[in-house]
């Protein structure tokens, strides 16, 4: 059985940068929008990951509810900021896990994970006594601490981490994280330290094991996607993969805090960025074709796949 020490990592959250210290044992909210009851807004096969993780069914994508950050231009607006989402137990989570790879999920893919992160490590460890095979995949914002990685060494196989901003200004005004940019630095060579070699399947299709950076370039702001790629390529070189993203979406809750954000990238701006990553020496990346933000990256997050039955919350508990 899975050790429930890990939930005391809720009490005084120290789990992202922010730090806030909420007791979230005891119901108290974090910064993150939660307390330590897990909440769950969809669990389901997803086919709009990278095609590594994708694989001919999809990635078993589970989204939780809350973010550490607050990104103005937010695609999961209503489930980030705690408006959807169903609470369910640890356990009810690890069954999930098993229902997904049953389904034919290619890797269990963990949607905004990082405040629910002592539920994950225990229904991982879980899911994986009973059988789980497929990659666990955690997929982040890039805002988290080295020591919150490090509790995930030996449990997660793949790291899919955004990393959003080389400019602390960017990040202060777009995401309310001026630190953003060293805080994602560090943890990436967390994720690093623990998978340092990218490892595929047989026929090259499935990532197993590895790091694969996001990165979603925003209108206007190129030069600064060109300095963050440069500088985990030079840090990194080819333990990493890329995700060079076009598909930003403007919201019209832009005009006002933002409006040169409310236009989406020119091809003259994505292939600027992308040339650069070739000028570099890149090989390792995944490039999109045009039209994708005409296409809905979003699913509903109206709790398909989380429940089975009437499984009660529980907090901090299994």
């Amino acid at each position: 059985m899975p050790d429930t020490a890990i939930f005391e990592q809720y009490r005084r959250c120290r789990l992202c940068p922010r730090r806030c210290g909420a007791d979230r044992l005891a119901g108290s909210t974090g910064f993150c929008g939660e307390t330590a009851d897990l909440r769950i807004g969809r669990a389901a096969l997803h086919k709009w990951e990278e095609p590594c993780l994708a694989g001919p069914y999809g990635a078993g994508a589970v989204f939780f509810s809350g973010c550490q950050l607050r990104c103005i231009y937010c695609q999961n607006y209503s489930l980030a900021h705690g408006k959807q989402g169903t609470a369910v137990s640890a356990d009810r989570l690890a069954d999930i896990f098993l229902a997904l790879e049953a389904q034919g999920a290619s890797c269990i893919d963990l949607v905004t994970p990082d405040h629910f992160l002592p539920h994950i490590v225990y229904a991982l460890k879980k899911a994986r006594a009973m059988g789980l095979s497929v990659p666990a995949v955690y997929n982040c914002s890039g805002y988290e601490t080295p020591s919150a990685i490090s509790l995930l060494d030996g449990i997660v196989d793949i790291y899919l981490t955004d990393f959003k901003y080389a400019d602390s200004g960017l990040a202060g005004r777009y995401s309310a994280a001026p630190d953003y940019p060293e805080q994602a630095f560090s943890a990436v060579r967390e994720m690093v330290r623990q998978q340092p070699v990218p490892v595929f399947s047989e026929d090259g299709s499935l990532m197993k094991r590895g790091v694969l950076v996001r990165h979603l370039i925003l209108p206007g702001h190129t030069r600064d996607s060109m300095e963050l790629i440069r500088k985990l390529y030079e840090s990194f070189g080819d333990q990493l993969w890329f995700s060079l993203m076009n598909q930003f979406t403007p919201d019209p809750r832009l005009q006002g805090p933002a409006p040169e954000l409310c236009r989406p990238i020119t091809r003259r701006e994505y292939k600027r960025v992308v040339d650069y990553a070739l000028s570099l020496g890149i090989t390792n990346a995944f490039i999109q074709e045009g039209g994708t933000v005409s296409e809905s990256f979003i699913p509903a997050f109206d709790g398909t796949g989380v429940s089975a039955g009437p499984t009660a919350p529980q907090t901090g508990r299994v």
